[in-house]
C-alpha cells in the first residue's frame, strides 16, 4: 500500500495488525518502571499502530496503571475500522463484559507518525512496537524523528519488535534528541543461543547484524557468554543469564541497569554499543 502523502491523511502505512493478548508483556513492564513514565507530572502514553485489536492497549494501560493509576493512554491506528473496532471493544470493557477494569482510561483515534493528539499536548511515551518492521532501513530516521518530535520534553519513544508469543523481544528507546538505549528481552527456558533476537530486531538494526556491524559485535559476544556460562545451568536459567551478562560487565561492556532486570532475561546497553556504522565515505 503506498505511503500516505496528503496533510489530511495520517502519516505511514497500514500494517498487519497482528495482535495477541500478553504478547507485548516484556515491553509494557519495562516502560512502566523507567522514571519518564513513573515520575511525570501527568502521564499520557500513546500505543501507535495497535493493530487489529485494542487488547494490547488494554493491557499497557493495566500495567502501567500499577505504578500510575492516572495514566491515560491513546491508542492510534491508521485503518479506520481498526480504531472503530477497538472502541467497540472499549465500550465492553467499560461496561465490566471483560476482564479488564471497566475504569480503564484509554481512547482510540486515526493517527499515524504524526501522532496527533487532543488539544496539541505530547506523549509522555510512545510505544511503537512492530510497526516499522514492514518498512524500509531508510525510512527509520524519518518516521523516528516524527514522533520523537511529538514527545513532552524528557518523554520517551519505545520502538521494537517482537516474536508472536512476546518471548523474543527487542527495542530502542529514544529520547527527543534521539536512540539512547538497545534492549533485549528473553524467555530464558529452553533457550538456546541469545542471537535467536536477530530475527526480531528494530528495523534499525535487522539488516546489520553482519561481520564488521556493532550489533553482531555485540550478538557475538552474548552468544560466547552464555555458552561460558553454562556452568551455572544447574542452577537454573536465571542464574546463567545473570552469570553471562556480570562476565560481559565485567569484561568491559557497558551493560545498563542490575540484577534486578536481568533476572528477567532482559539486558540493555546504549545506543553506541549497537548503532549502524556509517556508510564509506560518510560520518
Amino acid at each position: 500500500m503506498p505511503r500516505n502523502t496528503t496533510a489530511a491523511k495520517p502519516v505511514g502505512s497500514v500494517t498487519r495488525g497482528t495482535t495477541n493478548t500478553n504478547r507485548l508483556r516484556r515491553v509494557d513492564r519495562w516502560i512502566a518502571h523507567r522514571p519518564e513514565f513513573a515520575k511525570a507530572a501527568s502521564p499520557l502514553v500513546v500505543d501507535l499502530g495497535f493493530g487489529a485489536s485494542g487488547v494490547t492497549s488494554f493491557e499497557l494501560w493495566a500495567r502501567l496503571a500499577r505504578v500510575r493509576r492516572d495514566a491515560r493512554l491513546v491508542g492510534l491506528e491508521i485503518e479506520q475500522g481498526r480504531v472503530a473496532f477497538a472502541t467497540g471493544q472499549l465500550a465492553e470493557v467499560r461496561a465490566g463484559r471483560t476482564g479488564f477494569d471497566p475504569a480503564t482510561n484509554v481512547s482510540f483515534a486515526r493517527g499515524g507518525f504524526e501522532v496527533p493528539l487532543p488539544g496539541g499536548e505530547t506523549a509522555t511515551v510512545i510505544r511503537a512496537f512492530n510497526v516499522l518492521r514492514q518498512y524500509d532501513e531508510a525510512e527509520v530516521a524519518d518516521a523516528w524523528a516524527r514522533m520523537r518530535s511529538r514527545l513532552a520534553p524528557g518523554g520517551l519513544l519505545v520502538e521494537g519488535t517482537c516474536d508472536e508469543l512476546g518471548r523474543v523481544c527487542s527495542w530502542v528507546d529514544l529520547s527527543p534528541a534521539g536512540p539512547e538505549r538497545f534492549t533485549i528481552s528473553l524467555r530464558l527456558a529452553g533457550l538456546d543461543l541469545p542471537s535467536i533476537v536477530a530475527e526480531r530486531l528494530p528495523k534499525a538494526l535487522i539488516h546489520r547484524n553482519v561481520p564488521g556491524e556493532r550489533v553482531h559485535e555485540w550478538l557475538s559476544a552474548l552468544d560466547a557468554a552464555w555458552r561460558t556460562a553454562s556452568v551455572l545451568a544447574p542452577y537454573g536459567e536465571r542464574q546463567r543469564w545473570i552469570g553471562a551478562i556480570a562476565a560481559l560487565r565485567d569484561a568491559g561492556w557497558p551493560v545498563l541497569g542490575g540484577r534486578t532486570r536481568w533476572r528477567l532475561g532482559e539486558v540493555t546497553v546504549p545506543w553506541g554499543v549497537v548503532a549502524p556504522l556509517p556508510a564509506p565515505g560518510r560520518r
